[in-house]
Formats: C-alpha cells, sequence, structure tokens
C-alpha cells in the first residue's frame, strides 16, 4: 500500500511555500520539508500525508482505558494510531509513538475497509484512533469512520483537540465520541510544556460540546508542581461547568515520570481526589480519577439521587445498575452519555494486541 496520500487542508503562499491550514502551527514549507507533526510533507507542489495506511499497532481494549466512562461502559474498542504528533509535550506518555521520526516503526499496514471489517469482527462496538493525535492523520481517520459506519461500527477520537476550525468541523462529524486533553488551564503551561497554546483547546472543547453530535470527556493529566495547584484547578473546573455544563464528564489523570520529565515525582492519589472534590463543588456530576486504584473515583454516581450506578475497579466494571433506557433503577433520572441496552459483557482490563492481514 502506498503510503503517501494526498492531504487535504493546505494552500500556496506567495513566496513559494505551502502553508498547512489543519492545526494552529500553521507549518510553512519548502519542497520535502515537513511540518511539526513530522507525518504531513511537502512534495512538489503539493501536501501529503505519510502514515496512510500504517499504523504503530492494533490492540483492542476496553472502553473505559481511552478513558470513556459514559460511552458504550464494558464494551470493546478497536485501537491503533499512527506516528508522530502536532504538540511538543515533555510529560509524554506514548513517546515512543507520538515522538517517532522512524518510520519504520510503522510496521502493521491496514486499509480503512480491513480495519472497519476486523474491528467488526472481533465484536468490538467501536474504533479508536489513538496512542498519538489523530488530528494528524485526520484523513485516514475520516476514511476510517465513513467504513466503520458502514458496518453499524461506531469511531472514537483521543485526541488533544489542537485544530482549526474548517477541518474540525469535517474531523468530528465523522466520531461519535471523543476523549479530548486539557492539558492544563494556563497559557504558560501549554507554551512551556507543550509548545501550543490554550485558547484553541478550548475553542474545540466548545465546538465538539455545542456543534455535534460527538459524546465529549475530558481528561487532565496532573503533574505535580505544574498543573495542580488548587487555583487551577478551581479555574478548569469553573470553566467547564459554566462552558459545557455539569453532564460532561472530567477525568483527573495520574502521571508518570517519562520522556522528558523522568525525574520528577509521580502523582500522588490523594492529589487526584482532592481535584475531583474541586471539580465536584463547582458542580460537575461525574468526575474521575485515572491511573490508580480509587472506587469512588472509579464510580459512576446518579446525578438525581446518588446512587452507585457504574462501579469500577480501574477499568474494569465490577457493578452495571442502569435500565435498558440508561436512567437510575432507583429514581429513573437520565444518566448523561451513550449506552447500550443490555448489561456489558465486555473483557475488563486485559488489552488483546491484534494482526490485521493484507488483502
Amino acid at each position: 500500500m502506498s503510503t503517501d496520500h494526498p492531504a487535504r487542508w493546505w494552500h500556496r503562499l506567495d513566496d513559494g511555500r505551502i502553508q498547512c491550514d489543519l492545526c494552529p502551527r500553521d507549518c510553512k514549507l519548502h519542497e520535502g520539508q515537513r511540518g511539526l507533526c513530522f507525518v504531513r510533507q511537502r512534495v512538489g507542489d503539493a501536501m501529503v500525508l505519510s502514515t496512510y495506511g500504517r499504523s504503530s499497532g492494533f490492540c483492542i481494549d476496553p472502553i473505559e482505558k481511552k478513558p470513556l466512562n459514559h460511552f458504550l461502559p464494558g464494551s470493546s474498542v478497536f485501537s491503533f494510531g499512527t506516528a508522530g504528533c502536532n504538540l511538543a509535550c515533555k510529560f509524554c506518555q506514548n513517546w515512543d509513538i507520538s515522538k517517532s521520526r522512524e518510520m519504520d516503526r510503522l510496521m502493521d499496514q491496514a486499509s480503512p475497509a480491513q480495519i472497519a471489517q476486523v474491528a467488526h469482527d472481533t465484536g468490538c462496538a467501536s474504533v479508536a484512533f489513538t496512542y498519538n493525535d489523530p488530528v494528524i492523520f485526520a484523513e485516514y481517520a475520516m476514511d476510517t469512520a465513513d467504513a466503520c459506519h458502514a458496518l453499524g461500527v461506531k469511531t472514537v477520537a483521543v485526541t488533544a483537540g489542537y485544530i482549526h476550525a474548517e477541518p474540525r468541523r469535517e474531523f468530528f462529524a465523522k466520531m461519535d465520541a471523543a476523549n479530548i486533553d486539557l492539558k492544563a488551564f494556563t497559557e504558560d503551561f501549554y507554551f512551556q510544556q507543550t509548545g501550543a497554546h490554550l485558547a484553541p483547546v478550548l475553542e474545540t472543547l466548545a465546538y465538539v460540546h455545542h456543534e455535534t453530535d460527538c459524546w465529549l470527556e475530558l481528561t487532565t493529566l496532573l503533574i505535580p508542581g505544574l498543573n495542580d495547584s488548587d487555583a487551577e484547578l478551581q479555574a478548569l473546573s469553573g470553566w467547564v461547568a459554566r462552558e459545557l455544563g455539569p453532564d460532561v464528564p472530567l477525568h483527573f489523570s495520574a502521571f508518570h515520570p517519562d520522556y522528558k520529565l523522568s525525574d520528577m515525582a509521580g502523582t500522588p492519589t490523594a492529589t487526584l481526589q482532592r481535584a475531583r472534590r474541586i471539580a465536584r463543588d463547582h458542580g460537575l456530576h461525574h468526575v474521575y480519577t485515572g491511573n490508580v486504584h480509587d472506587p469512588e473515583g472509579g464510580t459512576t454516581f446518579c446525578s438525581g439521587c446518588g446512587a452507585a450506578l457504574i462501579v469500577r475497579d480501574w477499568h474494569e466494571i465490577l457493578q452495571y445498575e442502569l435500565t435498558p433506557e440508561g436512567r437510575c433503577p432507583h429514581c429513573a433520572t437520565a444518566l448523561a452519555g451513550r449506552f447500550a441496552r443490555h448489561a456489558p459483557t465486555g473483557r475488563g482490563r486485559r488489552r488483546v494486541p491484534v494482526r490485521v492481514a493484507m488483502a
């Protein structure tokens, strides 16, 4: 399969360069140059996506691993990514993939139709574009989404949301659910730690929630001393409550030392629990702690009567008490999200690697 695929969202400049219009980096390229993401490249007088049809690997995961707690809980999701990223996070937890400059890491090849068929045949309810940011391989992800929908398979984007308005509209129109990283709530953190800016991410969050049918959940990785102060958590929680509303799930996830922040301490469970209390004090109904064993922080509670509706240990569902209509059986309050009409029978916490055979 040829991997140089015609890319969209670019235009020519008067000085002879071409500009990528996919994300706010606005990379301006001479012949042969690649954008910061490394996978969008100028070839001749056009731009190509160099990773179309190539993956860093395929796995079947529990949907809770994305993390998505209100989208088909307990179901299996067929996950894959490519290489590269349009952010430069010093704390990247998938740096071996997202920061890769070695295209030979992309050992697995598969067309959109093949991915959709394998996901369908293995009983996965959805396909997730994850591991690295699907924004940078949007053409591949969108074509795969079309193939999935043709077979009744849903699609999930796990992304930092750093994307311009036009591609954002087209990309999220193809997604059934998204978990978007809100990496912090200060411009200083975004600029110093990711090489990006906060405002475009907030615009994406508001757009997806208010202007699309895509189910939205947020994740913030808390890094001790960098984005975990009470003041920042108050500001972040207040913005989510005010701009997105109380029913958008918010996940606070534990950092572990990695990449360029390998000398820093991991996040204490108490920090995640403090963040959860702050967010709940701002009126958010569904706030979770991630990457730790914290039964209360993994449980979905009814926003009406407070009953425990979905009890989890890490990514495994221990108790499920929703009606087929997605309501609390005790008070009939509807739980925000997308739910199947039957109780989950997923694979628990196990990750299952999968090979996709070429046709």
